[in-house]
């Protein structure tokens, strides 16, 4: 993933320690991209490949993953299985009872976390969840989804059918050989400075040996001190430099030591964050006082959504509080155990010092000759009057509330209470209110407020002044995010945990510190299913096409066997590329150099626009509206333009080199620069949009007003970008060949232009450039157009060195430069009748496209059509194609549509609130006949049988108790002060435009069939598709089909001087492109073949299809065929209908957000794979929650 921070899981590895005093293994999992090489000396790491593989067996994970459907583009699956296998291995290691046979001891809720730090960007989750579900002991399998292992009709599946899973997961993790290395190599382990010194890696073994370390000669600024390395991933707190020597120091026992005392622990420094919370949770259940163990059991709780589990398993708890004591890091650990009352101890030297934490926050940055030794948590355990009462509550308000995320703010709180008799209220001392992350240095106690708070009763008024007065309190530094929320969620959180004390105000409510509505007037929406029944209908006529089968070459995702761009072994003398970006909006670039540092030392060469061969030109992205240089020469025009490439020989090299670049910029005689669409408006600075992609307006707009009861005469509507996240960042390999000819292997979804652009760029003819792309692990969109930079790149950096060069970006450095999803604003009027029948809409769009048009001229078209899935009687508007100078924004999964379909519901439920009516009815008053479908949609409309909106939104009221559930929500509502619920229903009309496709089939001798398509496989299922389509067409030989073809047809890569004119892949229909060409390539051959056919069945009935390929290779049949569809030019345009339902419950003191449920009909026709075009729906639909909810793309002042 290249993110080198752990946040995805994509790298996850087993990693297994050996102890050889007690001869026990301790299996845990680990971000490989955190973990430094020496760290594991003397450890086993088992990858994906190691649990199974092609040429050994898959393993059971492996097989579940893909029959459950559970992978797309594939990127995340290694991680995912890594992550899932752990659990199960370490499930299997406790005393729970034996489970039946074919089980782990693994339970369904833990299987549910198994994976909680693995993220993917293609699927739903809910297949995955379903294969790691398969193997707990107490799971129903018929709640299992699509699968398949047993039809959906089955009643009574079994487990037999699963692929079988062994108790204890059926692999060694732990080799014997390895073990008697260790046990013959324990000197060598003791010795600090044999450890791999000459690598510049030191272990000591003792505090002394660290000091003796630390003051030798070999201690300089390019020494880092680590225990787990995890720090290294935290963004904001990366390496800047390279470092040439580490001091490890995991292995000093005392910094892991855990020392229980009458009055609480003390846990070594270096002890993970994993083990820390599992010591509290021991606690927890050896001690009976519910007092006791309320502090333990809280903050094992809120350390648990602390970044990752795999990150947990590695980082340590003191290196989590010195990165929060050093820098304004936000960390909840600091904030909970200052609320707990925490102390630390530190070695200055050769003096040992015991000081508070908030004393310890408060000093200035530690150097390594301070030493944290250890954290003493207190046990707050009572000797207090039997009257007085311990409370103590952790929150935190973050993207992911479950972990996994940077908080906003957290608090922890601690007090004790007692009851006044005489006023019976409730009276707190001791207290404790801690809050972080809200834009502070590091975590503060709020001391007026506790002082304020201490001795009272607790009364609405004095909860009132605490509130106020914490407002007070807590202001956050200049420049932080959301300053005005992360204040509000801090008063919110004291709120909610003074309000169930105080006298006379409603409870909250325990959603407020869990994160869900688990009161007692609610549904516990943790045990809600995850996925819901489903019907999949197969035509068996077209078989196997129409058959839900798995994922082509899905096994090879799980087993990490599938080669993407970043996977093809580096050719020899392989140099690595960064790109050197601007960080000025507007400016020209007077130098370019380079800090003086061990980084740069390592820079080979860098390239620039004067390395562009005479004759070529300065570009790095096209498309029919126009270009977009490589680099930025002389002027910058925006914030993340590539000026130049470092090249090195590791790819880690040239990153960090890339660091270390100082560019002087010159402003003089340049206007200020364009970043917002107003600033834009202001300069009439537009893209002009060709007339064949400008939207046409329908019916008279003044006349419609002039017809309406009610109008609302200017509202506004605002989306903001959204980032690709693709699990796999931009990425090509350029390797140089004879004749000034190059080899590109590039992660794209048009192939056929990335060529176009590289040739242009180096003024070579376009045969002179082999564009190659295998597989994509993720696009949607962001490796459309944007590719083409990152592949011109390399090719250029070849071409200049004549040596391969491959470039693979970071995660910061792609979002950085790549753009995404078009921000958009839009201003509204619109009038309509008392019964909610609207009659006339102007719309006022400003679209910010960035500093090139690259495809955004197509945008307003898109979400026009959008927004036309409603009758608006009049549609009028005008629209700005803004040019500014930002990234380029480009083509984003729906692009347009997705804007253009909030923008129309926006208004529908403004219309619904004027009204004070129901959004669904207005909906639905709106909703198109088909004669007016066919005035908005001239040229798609399509059939009036194809017109099955009306149905779809009924059944989907219907079958999801839309009525029942609105009005338990009123309900609800009515008896619920601080949280509230709403229910929508949204339809969706999806325009979808066919483009023309090849393809070629060839059937060798052996009778195996190879395919290739212009279609790129980005994780839709395209290669699963084609093969199906492969099978069933040259099946039609026979009157029994082609389902016995399907495993000898292999789809291969494209490439683009084999195949030409593959287009792009894009849309929602490069699949049924496709299979299209496939179709018509089988065809062909059926023609050539059947011949042959006839004359061999009147010698015998039975012909195989291996009889049949060789007497036709016998008779000289041409075997190969090529087509290239294009489709008609009265279908190449028709709609697609769809509509969901969500329920959702907002917390009104934090903004924390809970989505209850969501209900989808779609209506795809006949779907060719119903387990793949299911993955692609559900995945969208959460693709689409972080967009509208979750996901932020934040940019500073310069763009």
């Amino acid at each position: 993933m290249r993110s080198s921070s752990g946040g995805c899981g994509a790298c996850v590895v087993l990693i297994a320690k050996y102890n050889p005093k007690t001869d026990e293994v301790t299996e845990f999992n680990a971000s490989s991209c955190l973990t430094l090489l020496y760290s594991i000396n003397f450890c086993s790491v088992i990858t994906t490949e190691g649990l199974g593989n092609s040429q050994d067996g898959f393993h059971a994970v492996q097989k579940r993953m893909s029959g459950f459907h559970a992978s797309q583009c594939g990127f995340c699956t290694p991680g995912m299985c890594m992550s899932i296998f752990t659990s199960l291995i370490n499930a299997d290691k406790s005393k729970r009872p034996e489970p039946p046979k074919g089980f782990s001891k693994l339970k369904v809720s833990e299987a549910e976390k198994a994976f909680s730090g693995n993220m993917c960007r293609c699927t739903g989750y809910r297949p995955i969840v379903d294969a790691c579900r398969s193997f707990a002991s107490d799971v129903d399998l018929e709640d299992l989804g699509l699968n398949i292992f047993w039809k959906r009709s089955d009643k009574n599946p079994d487990v037999s059918e699963l692929p079988s899973y062994t108790l204890g997961g059926g692999v060694c993790t732990f080799p014997d050989f390895l073990k008697s290395e260790i046990k013959s190599s324990l000197n060598h382990l003791n010795n600090a400075y044999i450890s791999a010194s000459r690598e510049g890696w030191y272990h000591p073994r003792s505090i002394k040996e660290y000091y003796e370390l630390i003051n030798s000669c070999l201690y300089s600024d390019s020494v880092k001190v680590v225990v787990g390395h995890t720090s290294s991933g935290v963004p904001g707190y990366k390496d800047q430099d390279l470092y040439d020597k580490y001091i490890d120091i995991s292995g000093i026992p005392e910094l892991s030591d855990i020392v229980k005392k009458e009055s609480g622990f003390e846990i070594g420094a270096a002890t993970t964050i994993a083990r820390t919370i599992e010591i509290l949770e021991q606690e927890c259940e050896s001690i009976s006082s519910p007092n006791g163990c309320v502090v333990f059991r809280k903050l094992a709780d809120h350390m648990s959504k602390v970044a990752n589990p795999f990150v947990r398993n590695t980082a340590s708890i003191g290196g989590n509080i010195i990165l929060a004591q050093k820098y304004p890091f936000p960390s909840d650990i600091a904030t909970i155990l200052l609320g707990a009352g925490a102390t630390v101890c530190l070695q200055v030297v050769t003096e040992r010092r015991q000081i508070t934490l908030e004393e310890f926050l408060e000093q200035p940055p530690l150097d390594p000759t301070t030493l944290l030794l250890s954290i003493f948590i207190p046990h707050w355990i009572s000797d207090y009057q039997a009257e007085t009462s311990l409370l103590f509550e952790t929150y935190r308000a973050a993207p992911r509330p479950l972990g996994n995320a940077v908080s906003y703010v957290n608090c922890a709180f601690l007090g004790l209470s007692s009851v006044d008799k005489q006023s019976d209220t409730l009276v707190l001392s001791n207290l404790r209110l801690a809050f972080g992350a809200y834009g502070t240095e590091h975590a503060i106690r709020a001391k007026k407020v506790e002082k304020f708070l201490t001795g009272k009763s607790l009364t609405a008024l004095v909860v009132l002044g605490a509130v106020q007065l914490l407002r007070e309190t807590i202001v956050p530094m200049e420049g932080t995010s959301h300053p005005e929320y992360r204040v509000s969620a801090a008063v919110g959180f004291l709120f909610s945990f003074l309000s169930p004390l105080a006298k006379g105000i409603p409870e909250p409510g325990k959603a407020l510190t869990s994160g869900w509505s688990d009161s007692a007037d609610t549904d516990d929406v943790r045990n809600l299913p995850l996925s819901s029944r489903r019907e999949t209908i197969s035509n068996g006529d077209y078989k196997p096409v129409g058959e839900p089968i798995k994922k082509y070459a899905v096994e090879l995702q799980a087993s990490g066997e599938a080669v993407y761009v970043d996977d093809i072994p580096a050719p020899k003398s392989c140099l690595y590329g960064e790109f050197i970006y601007s960080t000025q909006p507007l400016a020209y670039v007077k130098s370019i150099k380079f800090k003086s540092s061990l980084a740069s030392s390592k820079i080979i060469d860098v390239v620039t626009a004067k390395d562009i061969p005479c004759g070529g030109e300065n570009i790095g992205s096209a498309f029919m509206f126009g270009g977009e240089p490589l680099f930025g020469d002389p002027i910058s025009e925006y914030a993340g333009q590539a000026l130049g490439i470092v090249i090195a020989e590791t790819q880690r090299y040239a990153d960090m080199a890339a660091k270390q670049v100082i560019i002087e910029y010159d402003t003089k005689d340049l206007s200020p620069p364009i970043l917002t669409v107003e600033q834009a408006v202001e300069n009439s600075s537009y893209f002009s949009i060709p007339q064949e992609y400008s939207p046409k307006e329908v019916g008279d707009f003044s006349r419609g007003m002039a017809e309406a009861d009610h109008k609302i005469p200017a509202a506004e509507v605002k989306l903001a970008s959204e980032y690709y996240f693709y699990m796999e960042t931009q990425t090509a390999l350029a390797i140089p060949d004879e004749d000034n000819t190059l080899v590109v292997y590039s992660s794209s979804q048009y192939p056929e232009f990335a060529q176009t652009v590289i040739a242009r760029c180096l003024g070579i003819p376009f045969s002179n450039v082999r564009v190659i792309t295998r597989r994509v692990g993720g696009g949607f969109g962001g490796k459309a157009f944007r590719s083409f930079q990152v592949a011109t790149a390399a090719a250029l950096c070849a071409y200049k060195l004549r040596r391969p060069v491959r470039m693979y970006l970071n995660r910061n450095t792609d979002m950085v430069m790549i753009g995404g999803r078009h921000p958009v604003k839009a201003r509204y009027s619109v009038g309509f009748k008392s019964d909610g029948k609207i009659t006339a809409l102007h719309l006022d769009l400003l679209i910010n496209a960035g500093i090139s048009p690259d495809a955004s001229p197509i945008i307003p078209g898109t979400i026009i059509s959008s927004v036309k899935k409603y009758n608006w009687g009049a549609l009028s508007f005008d629209i700005k194609l803004c040019k500014t100078n930002n990234t380029s924004k480009s083509v984003m999964r729906a692009p347009g549509d997705t804007q253009g379909s909030l923008i129309a519901d926006a208004i529908i439920e403004h219309v619904a609130s004027v009204l004070s009516v129901d959004a669904n009815s207005v909906r639905e008053k709106n909703f198109h006949t088909y004669d007016t479908l066919q005035l908005f949609y001239p040229d798609s409309a399509g059939e009036a049988s194809a017109y099955t909106l009306h149905s779809i939104f009924d059944r989907l009221v219907s079958t999801s108790s839309y009525l029942d559930r609105a009005e338990s929500i009123k309900q609800f509502n009515s008896s619920n002060k601080w949280r509230k619920r709403g229910i929508s229903c949204v339809p969706l009309i999806f325009r979808a435009e066919q483009k023309p496709a090849p393809g070629r089939v060839s059937v060798l001798n052996d009778g195996s069939i190879v395919v290739e398509v212009g279609g790129i496989e980005i994780g839709q299922g395209l290669w699963t598709k084609v093969q199906q389509m492969t099978a069933f067409a040259l099946g039609q030989l026979w009157p029994n089909g082609g389902e016995d073809l399907l495993e000898r047809v292999r789809v291969i890569q494209a490439d683009t001087l084999n195949l030409i004119q593959g287009g792009l892949t894009a849309g929602s229909t490069g699949s049924e492109a496709s299979c299209a060409a496939t179709l018509q390539a089988c065809n062909m051959l059926i023609g050539r073949l059947k011949p042959v056919l006839d004359r061999l069945q009147q010698q015998s009935e039975n012909v195989s299809w291996d009889t049949l390929i060789s007497q036709a290779s016998k008779e000289n049949v041409n075997l190969s065929a090529s087509a290239y569809w294009v489709p008609g030019q009265d279908s190449y345009r028709y709609l697609n209908y769809g509509a969901g339902i969500s329920e959702v419950e907002i917390d009104l003191l934090t903004g924390a957000i809970t989505i209850l449920r969501g209900d989808l009909v779609y209506d795809c026709g006949k779907s060719m794979n119903p387990a793949v075009d299911l993955g692609q729906i559900e995945g969208s639909f959460i693709q689409g929650i972080g967009f509208f909810i979750y996901e932020e793309y934040v940019t500073n002042s310069d763009g």
